[in-house]
């Protein structure tokens, strides 16, 4: 058997890299599902695309994470490097570079975000039990004898309920089980104050809550021993948490929802119709259900975008936009590189150009002329001197031997009509014109004898 047939049955299916990668990303996105995690947020990074990238890390590990446009445009806070969060994420691999990463479907801070997180698995896992179902719930009496309040002594929704049940109806006993509603051993104490109340039998109608606050605030009420008490109770309980729009754990396991204390007080009042109170209780029992059968489609909804996300092409669609996303990176970074080499080879093209500048050579040749006429005029000026004291020296010797000194002296020359100087009277007639000159001029006569 050849080498190659060998390897051949050994390996039977040989991949490309591309293949490889496809088929590991699909089974990671298909195997592990939705996975939630918390960690540290770094190397932030939103481009233009509007998608966000970024690093969750621990004090040992991190992992890449990609968040589309859609789901980032939820999250409620803008993140920071070093912010602690927790995700809702997917996992993945992004085939070009065969990085493995997270698909993060959501995003919130730690502390609010594993309280959620923790809230949500209480409620999947009470609704499994059958906790919400309708069938559970205990109608609430038409005509309470006795009405007991679970709440804290010292807030201010004992003294909503106190002031709406003293409006409607000041002849209706009240028993105050007085309890913790927040903080360590909340829930425990608000537990004690149901079974107290199931103990002693003396009320028809418990109403358990507190005022508005944070989801931290209100915790106690998301519990599981809280909602496992208020499911076993045997009076009747209505739950008054919060505001209107706050939910606890408490409002689905109770008998009824309350939107808030005062709410709760005006039900059990005895001024309202057995028909309004029947109405109502068939719209919260109507809420309940809708709110157990919305939990249960939202369940199912997640499951099937879930198997939709896997097939849809929106995923190869972001695998290409993250690809694009670093493409442009890349191409930012080489632009930016290409730009800072050209700059410099301007500047020193620019220098070469002024050293080789007309104007740098006229400014040379200019302060060369500039030496060249100071030392001319030096040299002229020394010429000058020096033929001026040479003319002084011939001046002297020229008046030593000139006529002029002579003449000077008292004598004088005598000249012909023709300018020729009479040096003997033999050389001169009578009649003849005669020029003499003297020291300061000329005298003219004639030879008479």
């Amino acid at each position: 058997m050849s080498l190659y047939s060998t390897a051949s049955t050994q390996n039977p299916r040989i991949y490309t890299v591309s293949s490889l990668n496809a088929q590991v990303r699909l089974l990671l996105e298909n195997e592990m599902g939705v996975v939630w995690l918390i960690g540290e947020l770094s190397n932030f990074s939103a481009p233009v695309s509007g998608h966000w990238y970024f690093t969750l890390k621990d004090a040992r590990a991190q992992v890449k994470c990609a968040m589309f446009r859609g789901n980032n445009q939820r999250v409620t806070f803008r993140p920071a490097n070093g912010n602690q969060v927790l995700v809702k994420a997917r996992l993945s691999l992004y085939e070009p570079r065969g990085d493995y990463q997270l698909i993060i479907d959501s995003m919130q801070p730690e502390g609010d975000g594993r309280l959620q997180q923790q809230f949500e698995k209480l409620k999947m896992q009470l609704a499994a039990e059958g906790l919400f179902a309708q069938t559970l719930k205990k109608p609430l009496p038409e005509q309470p004898k006795r009405v007991g309040i679970i709440t804290s002594k010292t807030g201010a929704a004992l003294h909503d309920i106190l002031q709406v049940l003293k409006r409607r109806d000041p002849s209706l006993p009240v028993v105050i089980y007085p309890t913790m509603v927040q903080g360590e051993g909340a829930a425990i104490s608000i537990a004690q104050a149901i079974g107290r109340a199931n103990t002693r039998q003396e009320c028809d109608v418990l109403i358990v809550g507190r005022g508005g606050g944070s989801l931290e605030d209100l915790w106690a009420f998301n519990e599981e021993i809280v909602a496992r008490t208020i499911a076993a109770s045997q009076i009747p309980i209505i739950s008054a948490v919060g505001h209107e729009v706050d939910v606890t754990i408490a409002d689905f396991v109770a008998d009824m929802r309350a939107p808030t204390p005062s709410a709760a007080a005006e039900l059990v009042s005895r001024d309202l119709s057995a028909r309004v109170q029947k109405i109502h209780q068939h719209q919260q029992q109507l809420r309940h259900a809708m709110r157990h059968y919305l939990s249960v489609r939202q369940s199912q909804l997640v499951r099937w975008q879930h198997r939709l996300d896997r097939q849809h092409p929106q995923v190869q669609l972001n695998q290409q936009s993250q690809r694009l996303d670093e493409l442009r990176s890349r191409l930012e970074r080489a632009m930016r590189k290409q730009l800072s080499e050209r700059q410099q080879h301007l500047h020193r093209s620019d220098y070469k150009l002024a050293l080789h500048s007309p104007a740098h050579q006229l400014e040379r040749f200019s302060s060369q002329l500039a030496t060249h006429q100071r030392r001319l005029r030096d040299a002229m000026d020394r010429r000058l001197v020096k033929a001026n004291h040479q003319l002084a020296l011939a001046t002297e010797k020229l008046d030593a031997v000139s006529p002029l000194a002579t003449l000077a002296r008292g004598y004088s020359i005598t000249r012909d009509k023709n300018g020729q100087v009479i040096r003997s009277s033999s050389q001169v007639n009578a009649g003849d014109t005669l020029q003499t000159t003297l020291a300061d001029g000329n005298v003219h006569s004639i030879v008479t004898e």
